[in-house]
């Protein structure tokens, strides 16, 4: 039990032994475990090394030549994942807020105040000082 350790999956966990000639090995022998720390190496080499990452898009942009259409047939054939996928986009706009995601551009804004100085008076009559306070607006456009 000494020379046990724990995987650093965090969904797996478990304790192994170790393989001898694997040093410093974090992870377990599980698929699941290893799909995991591959995932994680790749990330890492793609934040860490402009070449592997250049290789990558252009290894992808090779393959998507090769299979064009590949992923309208995917979609013909599988109905599920078109549906989870509009599910979850509605989600995701819901999340942003966008109301009309096809006319950005005819999204009129309308401003209720214009750029000025406003004085602004408190409603209570029993403040004794009814001085109004001054503030200056600047509206900038959301574009």
């Amino acid at each position: 039990m000494d020379d046990m350790i724990r995987c650093a999956n965090p969904d797996c966990r478990r304790f192994f032994l170790p393989h001898p000639c694997v040093r410093n090995q974090r992870y377990c022998g599980r698929e699941e475990c290893r799909r995991v720390r591959r995932r994680l190496w790749q990330r890492e080499k793609m934040a860490g090394d402009p070449d592997y990452k250049a290789n990558q898009r252009d290894s992808q942009e090779a393959w998507r030549g090769r299979n064009a259409g590949y992923w309208r047939r995917y979609r013909v054939c599988h109905p599920e994942y078109v549906e989870r996928n509009r599910l979850l986009q509605r989600r995701r706009d819901r999340k942003r807020r966008v109301r009309n995601l096809a006319k950005m551009d005819s999204i009129k804004t309308v401003s209720l105040l214009e750029s000025g100085t406003y004085h602004v008076i408190p409603e209570s009559a029993d403040l004794a000082k009814m001085d109004p306070l001054s503030w200056r607006f600047i509206l900038i456009p959301a574009t």
